[in-house]
């Protein structure tokens, strides 16, 4: 039985009962990176996580494993609290597939680790860039007590990297500023603007980049809720 006194090696043997090959196999057509995967959804890991209870040292040794099931359990169960830059920064060397990033960038905008993302964003390896990003879309969603300022400085370093062509960071360069755009009447202004100078480029990827946030940005949908 599974709870907060399970241990990593407990937790990661109870996952390997669950192996399905099928559920693999889908996950491959997906972009996910399957190299060391059980095949679990994360529907279920979540509710596995949710019995195993929060335990930053334990989530740590189910990261070392580098299975992706362990490693998708040991974001949901990490303790924000005690994240520290240092560890996140360590996490973000190992990433190697989408979904493992957009998980963790819930858990550090959740953390506070805000000051990272300047440095990822600067970062040249593509998960490690793209976690940049999509912190600033789940910061966005989720922190709804920040000021609208604190995403609005965000739009230069949007701006700056709208040229990156490779798929999993234009995309979520794209997903930050259609995310900043949508938060609130205040900001849809100004990451539109950026969106129209985008779209304006020379530059192919700045250009999709920008079409897709002003399509997004100036649907009835969105006007009519921001109104």
């Amino acid at each position: 039985m599974i709870d907060q006194s399970s241990s990593a090696a407990d937790l990661i043997a109870h996952l390997r009962t669950l192996r399905s090959e099928d559920n693999i196999a889908g996950m491959a057509r997906f972009g996910i990176e399957t190299e060391t995967a059980i095949g679990i959804s994360n529907p279920d890991l979540q509710k596995i996580a949710r019995l195993a209870k929060k335990d930053h040292a334990r989530a740590l040794q189910l990261w070392a494993s580098r299975i992706r099931e362990a490693r998708l359990l040991a974001l949901y169960t990490f303790e924000p609290k005690r994240l520290t830059a240092d560890e996140a920064r360590a996490l973000a060397a190992d990433f190697n597939s989408w979904e493992v990033v957009d998980c963790a960038a819930d858990l550090f905008v959740e953390a506070g680790l805000d000051a990272v993302i300047p440095e990822f964003a600067a970062d040249e390896r593509e998960f490690v860039r793209r976690t940049a990003f999509a912190m600033i879309a789940g910061a966005a969603v989720h922190r709804k007590t920040d000021p609208d300022e604190n995403l609005l400085a965000y739009l230069p370093l949007i701006e700056a990297h709208a040229t990156d062509a490779r798929n999993f960071v234009r995309k979520a360069v794209n997903w930050a500023l259609r995310n900043i755009g949508k938060r609130s009447s205040a900001c849809h202004g100004p990451a539109l603007a950026a969106a129209e100078r985008l779209a304006a480029s020379t530059d192919k990827t700045a250009r999709w980049i920008g079409k897709g946030a002003v399509r997004e940005l100036t649907s009835e949908k969105i006007l009519a809720r921001l109104t």
